[in-house]
């Protein structure tokens, strides 16, 4: 090719070039961000309605319905789940993952819209997944000084923080804050006639702040304010409401309440390691960078902490999305670097100077500098699958420019001088590894079409070992012959001839002779392998994508509706005592009274609690999250259920693509619900019955006891009340209610909320006494117009698709896996004959490999599809590509083996390893059926020209595929974090490319001999 020539013959131009791209690449590089994952579109939007005072049932039949019944014609919508719960709703809409959901919001929002709502509902809200409102730290905060008030110094620690570089906010827990309560006398109120609303209502009155019209004075235009503004909680006991009916005397709040300012009730205890704490959460700027993000927020936290007034305060980290970034990558880019090195051990090994591996060496970084630049252009980003397929293709990236390398050699023993042997050498192998490196790169085009979870995480990873290869193919033609016409030297001796004669090849050749006089036991052979490699990859089992220990998990604790907090406290004591025995754990922080839900929308159930577990560093311990999750957790619940028997306790974990590791789940719907909770009961039953499982959770929510307040219209009516009057006025004693805020001289903010007292609003003996007044003025009593007793309601209502629904999630063993599983439950279901009525319908890691394991094989076949045709295009030939194609089954040998071998599940990263190796084992093939049309055309008979070119290729061959498998073992044996992604891949294609690389010296020959007219009958004419 006239581009070596060019190189050769212009070496100062081409070191320039190089120095340029080096430059540009490392600029590039220091731009490029840091992630764990590339950036996942996730076709999902969410509809909030608030409905006060509604129960379940009503919010499900004039809220959730109505919205469902719009929603449900949005093109692209593949679901609709709902939970109807008191006072409020919640629609999760789910589209295909082709639908760009910000063109589609503006028609969801008009949906929403033409729903037909109740007027005292809420407006529905729209909101949108978005990253960036998840926190990437979370921490806790303790003091060891019992005086301190932790909330105190956590709120100036705050702050300080907010001011980090590319924090959007940080977030506390349990925030310390103050509030004026006013708690009515009952007694007093009926007294002077008043009402909770008449003492709302005066409050409300007397602290506005309006504007008016601009007023001209004084040659001036003013605007104009109309003030009457409470400061402070004695302007609100000395506000006059009504007057004395009997002296004429004023009536202020103070005379009817008790008015103070203090600390609101806290209805969550926050704890770390057993001492009172604060959980921080951060949350970063839209488009900050993670990894510097939690950086400078661990500088700023380390410099606060060292300062005098924090020196008793501990900070412990529970998950920070950043350091863990850094850890994933830096444990990938030392597989890339061992990779390299291994690489050139190889080269070391075959060419025995020290010259060769140095030329051969600038190939791997200069080309990954290379890569850094096309990945900047393209606004990648660098993270676990970007340098996973870096790390996956550094071998790949000195395979031109071993061929090249090793075809200059080969040139310099014939006795030429070093810039004709590089000029010749380069030209001769140039279409080869065109074509070669064409094909592998011809492989990812079918990736770069599948949409979904797999389409976000594997496009960049596959455009990036794209990027890489296109690079090396650069530099094996140009940069590769010039250094080589510099540094290479004529050598002494023949050293080809004396290769030639070794005794190694004497005898590789002898085998290929006999296994080309003996075609079809080889053939035989080999297709007894692909049977049982069959067997061995069935035997694996599968998986979706391999789990990632994080180490981080969390435990749901939840006890019966309505238990008091003080009991979870309980509950969650001997949880803690079991953790604290586990050297494995770090830190773990509990949150009694709040559930992972309330943690962020705020709301509080005393008979819930969340733990966050932190484990040690991975290289500290001898057991992996999964392995500790499946110890732990029947510790925990036994612990649990003997302080509470209704207690219900569940550990999990999500990696950081979203999936939930050794989890199955599934969704259980029917129109009819009596008949859905008898399936229900049964398929549960049938689960725990399977040995594999080891904890069966639902989402059905069990009725809780209620104050039902049934009004009996007829005495209403009597009393001049009507029945909305009523609830309207039991609703706001029982809540409170927000009257005001005021804003006090010192610029404090504080809410004014209003409440009957205690024995009144919290008890049924008084409800039953609580005065109402009716239109003339007097006062009747809830009990003579109601009947109050204590009930069952439901706490939420499911729906999916608009039905009935609950939600299975079952957790399996560590020894087993998905796929395992899955035949186990779907059999346990069947024996069931559940009425047809009754749908199953699967979700989870189950659903998104079932959903990619069809594209990723489609993807698989179209790949090979698409190498067959670039290299007809480049061989001009339909035949020669065809004997090449059978190099693509010698690989399901060695990938069987392999997965067999280390017991490695089938999963989607395995399957983008066989996509890998379709691309990589047809350059062996490509490179020695380009070979023996070149001797052929020199004259050589075609027995000779095959046997020869086997010969003379195998060297070249062998480093290949050598500085490919070593490239790959640091990834392979998946050491530290981030890197068990990438292992599968790793395991397939080393696999898989030892079986192909071995059987091709045997079988391509073969089949060329076959197709070949010369040696088709060869055996034949021989006897």
């Amino acid at each position: 090719m006239n581009i070596s020539r060019f190189s050769i013959r212009r070496p100062v131009f081409t070191i320039v070039t190089m120095l340029v791209v080096l430059l540009i690449g490392t600029i590039s590089l220091t731009r490029i961000p840091l992630q764990l994952i590339p950036n996942i579109n996730a076709p999902v939007s969410v509809v909030v309605t608030s409905y006060p005072g509604a129960g379940p049932t009503e919010v499900l039949e004039k809220i959730t319905k109505p919205i469902e019944s719009e929603v449900s014609l949005l093109p692209g919508l593949e679901s609709v789940q709902s939970t109807s719960t008191e006072g409020s709703n919640l629609i999760l809409l789910e589209f295909n993952f082709s639908t760009d959901i910000e063109e589609i919001e503006a028609d969801i929002r008009q949906a929403v819209e033409q729903a037909q709502l109740p007027d005292d509902a809420n407006e529905p809200r729209v909101l949108q997944f978005d990253p960036s409102q998840f926190p990437v730290i979370q921490m806790s905060l303790r003091s060891g000084d019992e005086g301190t008030d932790i909330r105190e110094l956590a709120e100036e620690l705050e702050v300080e923080l907010t001011r980090t570089e590319g924090v959007a906010s940080v977030d506390i827990s349990n925030s310390l804050s103050e509030e004026v309560r006013i708690s009515l006398d009952q007694e007093q109120l009926e007294t002077y006639g008043l009402t909770q609303t008449d003492i709302s209502n005066a409050i409300q009155s007397n602290n506005i702040s309006f504007p008016g019209d601009s007023v001209e004075t004084d040659g001036k235009s003013l605007t104009t304010r109309i003030l009457s503004t409470l400061t402070s909680v004695e302007d609100i006991e000395n506000l006059v409401v009504s007057a004395d009916p009997q002296t004429g005397d004023d009536v202020t709040i103070s005379d009817v309440s008790e008015i103070t300012l203090g600390e609101p009730e806290q209805n969550v205890i926050t704890r770390a390691n057993e001492e009172d704490a604060v959980l921080i959460s951060v949350l970063q700027e839209s488009d900050a960078n993670t990894a510097d993000v939690s950086t400078a927020f661990q500088e700023s936290l380390d410099e606060l902490l060292n300062e005098e007034r924090y020196e008793n305060v501990t900070a412990d980290v529970l998950f920070d999305q950043g350091d863990y970034i850094q850890l994933a990558i830096g444990n990938i880019a030392s597989s890339l670097i061992f990779g390299g090195i291994f690489a050139m051990a190889v080269l070391f090994l075959f060419l025995r100077n020290i010259k060769s591996p140095i030329i051969i060496g600038v190939a791997i970084p200069y080309s990954v500098i290379v890569t850094f630049v096309l990945m900047y252009f393209a606004d990648f980003s660098l993270n676990i699958f970007t340098l996973g397929a870096l790390a996956l293709g550094i071998g790949m990236l000195v395979d031109n420019a071993i061929v090249v390398l090793e075809n200059i050699y080969r040139h310099l023993a014939m006795k030429k001088d070093p810039k004709t042997a590089a000029r010749e050498g380069s030209k001769e192998v140039a279409s080869a590894i065109t074509a070669s490196t064409l094909t592998t790169i011809a492989v990812f085009i079918p990736v770069v079409f599948i949409e979904g979870l797999i389409g976000d995480l594997f496009t960049e990873f596959a455009l990036t070992i794209s990027f890489s290869l296109f690079a090396s193919l650069v530099v094996a033609l140009t940069v590769i012959p010039m250094l080589a016409s510099k540094m290479l030297k004529e050598p002494k001796e023949d050293i080809e001839e004396k290769r030639r004669e070794s005794p190694f090849i004497k005898r590789f050749i002898s085998s290929v002779r006999w296994s080309l006089r003996r075609r079809w036991l080889p053939l035989l052979i080999m297709t007894a392998l692909l049977g049982a490699s069959g067997y061995g990859l069935f035997s694996v089992g599968t998986q979706f994508l391999p789990a990632t220990d994080e180490g981080f998990f969390d435990i749901s604790v939840s006890l019966e509706n309505g238990t008091a907090i003080e009991e979870t406290e309980a509950v969650v004591d001997a949880i803690e005592e079991e953790l604290m025995q586990e050297e494995s754990i770090d830190v773990y922080l509990s949150q009694i009274g709040s559930s992972q839900q309330g943690s962020f929308d705020g709301s509080t159930d005393g008979s819930t609690a969340s733990i966050f577990v932190k484990m040690v560093p991975l290289d500290e311990r001898e057991i992996s999250i999964f392995e500790l999750i499946e110890d732990i957790s029947p510790q925990i619940e036994d612990a649990a259920v003997e302080v509470n028997e209704t207690a219900e306790v569940s550990a999990s974990l999500q990696t950081a693509t979203g999936t939930s590791p050794q989890t199955l789940s599934f969704d259980v719907r029917d129109a009819n619900e009596s008949r859905l909770n008898e399936s229900i009961e049964e398929i549960r039953e049938a689960l725990l019955s399977l040995d594999s499982i080891t904890e069966v959770e639902t989402d059905l929510e069990d009725t809780v006891e209620e104050v039902q307040i049934e009004i009996n219209r007829e005495e209403a009516r009597t009393a001049g009340l009507a029945p909305a009057q009523i609830a309207q006025e039991v609703n706001a004693v029982t809540r409170g209610a927000l009257a005001t805020q005021i804003i006090t001289d010192d610029s404090n903010v504080y809410d004014v909320y209003i409440q009957y007292e205690e024995d009144i609003a919290n008890t049924i003996e008084g409800l039953e006494e609580l005065s109402l007044r009716s239109p003339s003025g007097e006062f009747v009593a809830l009990g003579d117009v109601a009947d109050i007793t204590i009930g069952e309601g439901p706490v939420s209502i499911q729906r999916i698709d608009q039905q009935s629904a609950v939600g299975f999630t079952a957790s399996y063993t560590t020894d087993t896996n998905l796929g395992v599983v899955s035949q186990e439950v779907d059999e346990a279901i069947a024996d069931l004959n559940l009425p047809e009525e009754t749908e199953v319908v699967f979700g989870g890691d189950r659903e998104l490999l079932e959903d990619s394991i069809v594209d990723m094989l489609l993807a698989v076949a179209l790949a090979i599809v698409l190498v067959y045709f670039v290299m007809a295009a480049q061989f001009e030939s339909f035949k020669y590509p065809f004997v090449i194609m059978f190099t693509v089954p010698l690989m399901i040998i060695g990938v069987a083996l392999a997965q067999f071998i280390t017991q490695t599940p089938v999963s989607v990263t395995s399957i983008i390893g066989l996509l890998i190796l379709t691309g990589i084992v047809v350059n062996n093939g490509i490179v020695l059926v380009d070979y023996i049309n070149q001797r052929k055309q020199s004259g050589m008979d075609s027995y000779d020209a095959i046997v020869t070119s086997v010969r003379d290729r195998a060297r070249p061959i062998l480093m290949t595929a050598l500085t490919t498998i070593l490239g790959l073992v640091p990834l392979a044996l998946g050491f530290g974090e981030g890197t068990e992604i990438n292992q599968p891949m790793a395991i397939t294609v080393i696999g898989g490319l030892i079986s192909s690389t071995f059987l091709t010296l045997y079988i391509v020959p073969i089949i060329y001999s076959f197709i070949d007219p010369a040696t088709r009958r060869m055996n034949k004419k021989a006897k």
